[in-house]
């Protein structure tokens, strides 16, 4: 069983960066604290943008005092320019984020679909509809990336209470064998 524990979600993006809290309580379980999209799309100067990520991060991480900070790591497309400003919002956010000690976890997008969805190819509308089941909240269709955000704190929460959380990373049999040796016969 983890410990109470809070977890800020952040899906990254420097016209639209979605934020989502979970709090975990006592009994291990899940709920939902506040979710929000930070819509950048009419600022011009992108280090005005990275300033503006930072400060919200920063002004979160004051108000939930997150433990945690799960963030989706930036995927190759068809432009490599678009994982260099991804990567730009990502490293802001994670600043921000370490200069509160706030521990810092990397998810990759198909990852968290896979843990939420059990399809790692799930569109974000099958995302929102299983966020909002699990956490048993009524989710605006207008905030995708905010889901997407709550996704990878749930991603996050699936993680930690994994039978194999702090046994080896990543979670395969191999590592898990390898740190365990006395448990296999």
């Amino acid at each position: 069983m983890i410990k109470e524990r809070t977890i800020l979600g952040i899906d990254p993006g420097t016209n639209l960066l979605g934020f989502g809290i979970v709090r975990v309580d006592a009994a291990g379980k899940p709920h939902y604290v506040d979710m929000g999209v930070l819509d950048l799309r009419r600022v011009d100067d992108i280090y005005e943008k990275l300033r503006i990520i930072f400060d919200k991060v920063c002004a979160l991480c004051d108000l939930h005092h997150p433990g945690d900070l799960a963030i989706e790591s930036p995927f190759y497309g068809r432009n490599a320019q678009v994982i260099f400003k991804l990567g730009r919002a990502q490293g802001a956010a994670m600043t921000a984020a370490l200069t509160h000690d706030v521990d810092v976890y990397e998810y990759a997008p198909r990852k968290a679909k896979q843990a939420i969805c059990g399809n790692g190819a799930a569109s974000k509308e099958q995302v929102a509809l299983m966020v909002e089941k699990t956490l048993e909240i009524d989710i605006d269709p207008s905030h995708l990336d905010a889901t997407d955000a709550l996704a990878i704190a749930m991603c996050h929460f699936y993680e930690l209470s994994s039978p194999l959380a702090g046994k080896a990373s990543g979670g395969s049999w191999e590592k898990f064998i390898a740190a365990n040796p006395d448990r296999v016969k």
